[in-house]
């Protein structure tokens, strides 16, 4: 048995004259109130970078420095090491050498870590040196839930094959907290947090179960054999909701709240009946974060700038549009929280209400009993608001209503679901809005999009193919295609998407004089073309292009932005 001794890192560094001792006490001190690592403390008081230290550790030590953004996971090998030893080791199995097997390791000279996975491995565990911010992401990414999920699958799967109770009706009984039904959920919740996913799909087909998981805006599906659980899954989450489990021929709309991760998450449900079973999709709210800030969403400064002007007028209208999923409700609360001060009187009309927010009041549609949009909405004027949310126009009423509202003295903020900013104005004339009324009631549209970012971690230039640079060259004017492009190899710290995250990107228009005179004359061409050539008009195709310069999203993601924009663009009437 190989006998390890006890490194001391401090005195190592101060005779290197990497730092000097009286760093090293503070350190020491600074340590023993934290009760941290030692190499931690000190890249914290910045006596030392966490490159160099670990370039330190690796020669010092002579073991390898592993880049765990680079490196490619074995999913067997690192099963090898439980999930709970390697958050608290801060380690993670990388590859098996020919008489050891070699371990990921924030602190390479943690012995007792060392000792403890020999003799749990039963075998020699040699370390490397890596960063711990990334060991910390790769963790989440390697120790996925999927496997989990398909083995409570399978125990539920056979333990309603063993049984003929009615599984909907015993589900509330206390003593089922532990029941298979109830820890799949719990685990698949779980996974959902872990990989940062914002809807969970449920779906029964006709020989298997599929759950999908929104990463990113992009489906990842997991399929499982065991169909006949999909109705018990259907059940609890039905009963979680307050809904009617008897109730499986008609759609219904719930939601709920957990707590995941020490995260408080909560969860806007809808059912729908299919040839199969009923469907249950999920869009999961990070409520414990609070809300995001109006500069912390990505908007480029020069349309933050523009957009906060327009939010801060006594009256008018600012709309907020763009398909389902692009962020207008991050935009539009942003916004409200922005507004939030005692001299102002705040309402909101939603469905569903999303995020509960303090002094504003906040009223949720229930067309059941005749509380719709626009019924809200004429109480709310009644109630001495300064400013009015209206979650979404969907009628002629309620966009009447609001437009009206403008124009007595109201700001009026709410959402269209249309493609870019300039039908966005000429929607609210296809839906009954008079001309003269849009014209001077609304002040600006804010059209936006969510793309992917590039993963830092390991990005590279993007040659760009034919099509892209065809389509580069058509935008620009030009044949010169400017430096810059990036995109993702894929890596384990992205999934091996090569995509890492979103961020917005935006148009703004502003409703000018020239504007408003085509409003008023229903001259949809003419509108178009007067806001395309506007100064300040920035497309988002435009947009996303800027953050391809930059490297922050791919030319992929700008021409997907783009075809969705072209398939809306207003068509030119002959009046």
């Amino acid at each position: 048995m190989v006998v390890r001794k006890k490194i001391r890192i401090g005195d190592l560094l101060v005779s290197e004259g990497i730092i000097s001792e009286d760093q090293l006490m503070t350190a020491l001190q600074t340590q023993k109130s934290s009760g941290g690592k030692l190499g931690r403390t000190l890249i914290d008081l910045d006596y030392i970078t966490e490159d160099r230290l670990l370039e330190f550790l690796s020669r010092q030590l002579q073991v390898p420095l592993v880049d765990l953004r680079l490196f490619k996971f074995d999913g067997e090998l690192v099963k090898l090491i439980p999930e709970t030893l390697a958050r608290r080791f801060r380690v993670v199995a990388l590859t098996r050498e020919a008489n050891h097997l070699l371990v990921g390791m924030a602190d390479p000279t943690d012995i007792f870590a060392l000792d403890k996975l020999t003799s749990l491995l039963n075998q020699p565990v040699e370390p490397a040196v890596v960063r711990e911010s990334d060991l910390l992401r790769s963790l989440d990414t390697v120790y996925r839930r999927t496997d989990e999920i398909e083995n409570i699958a399978e125990e539920l799967g056979e333990e309603l094959a063993q049984t003929d109770f009615n599984l909907a009706e015993l589900l509330p009984d206390s003593q089922l907290e532990d029941a298979p039904v109830v820890r799949l959920l719990q685990t698949l919740f779980e996974d959902a947090v872990q990989v940062g996913a914002s809807d969970i799909h449920i779906e029964p087909d006709e020989t298997v179960l599929r759950i999908r998981q929104r990463i990113d805006g992009v489906l990842h599906e997991q399929v499982m054999k065991e169909k006949r659980i999909a109705a018990a899954l259907v059940s609890r989450l039905k009963l979680m909701s307050g809904l009617d489990i008897s109730e499986r021929r008609l759609p219904q709309d719930g939601r709920f709240n957990i707590r995941v991760k020490g995260k408080s998450i909560d969860i806007r449900l809808s059912t729908m009946p299919l040839q199969y079973g009923e469907s249950v999709v999920m869009r999961l709210l990070d409520q414990s974060g609070g809300l995001l800030r109006l500069d912390h969403i990505g908007m480029p400064p020069h349309i933050l700038a523009r957009f906060r002007r327009f939010i801060h007028q006594p009256h008018g209208i600012v709309l907020v549009t763009g398909p389902t999923g692009s962020g207008k409700t991050t935009t539009l609360y942003g916004a409200l929280n922005e507004m939030n001060q005692p001299e102002k009187k705040i309402i909101t009309v939603e469905d569903p209400v999303e995020y509960r927010l303090p002094r504003i009041n906040q009223v949720q549609v229930n067309t059941k009993v005749g509380l719709t949009f626009a019924s809200v909405l004429r109480t709310a004027l009644r109630q001495d608001p300064d400013v009015v949310m209206v979650g979404e126009m969907r009628d002629k009423e309620t966009a009447e209503i609001g437009l009206r509202a403008a124009m007595t003295g109201h700001l009026v903020l709410s959402t269209l679901h249309t493609n870019d900013s300039i039908s966005t104005a000429l929607r609210l004339l296809d839906m009954g809005a008079e001309g003269y009324v849009v014209a001077s009631s609304l002040q600006a549209v804010l059209a936006q999009r969510l793309v992917r970012r590039v993963c830092t971690s390991c990005s590279e230039v993007d040659p760009l193919d034919a099509q892209q640079r065809s389509w580069l060259k058509e935008a620009l004017g030009t044949e010169e295609i400017p430096p810059g492009f990036k995109k993702g190899r894929g890596c384990s710290q992205c999934g091996n998407t090569g995509y890492h995250g979103r961020i917005g990107v935006f148009e703004l228009l502003e409703i000018d004089t020239a504007l408003a005179d085509a409003l008023r004359r229903n001259d949809s061409a003419g509108f178009a073309r007067t806001a395309q050539g506007q100064e300040h008009f920035i497309s988002l195709a435009d947009c996303a292009l800027e953050y391809a310069r930059q490297g922050i999203t791919t030319m992929e993601e700008v021409v997907r932005v783009a075809g969705q924009v072209d398939e809306l663009e207003p068509v030119e009437e002959t009046l």
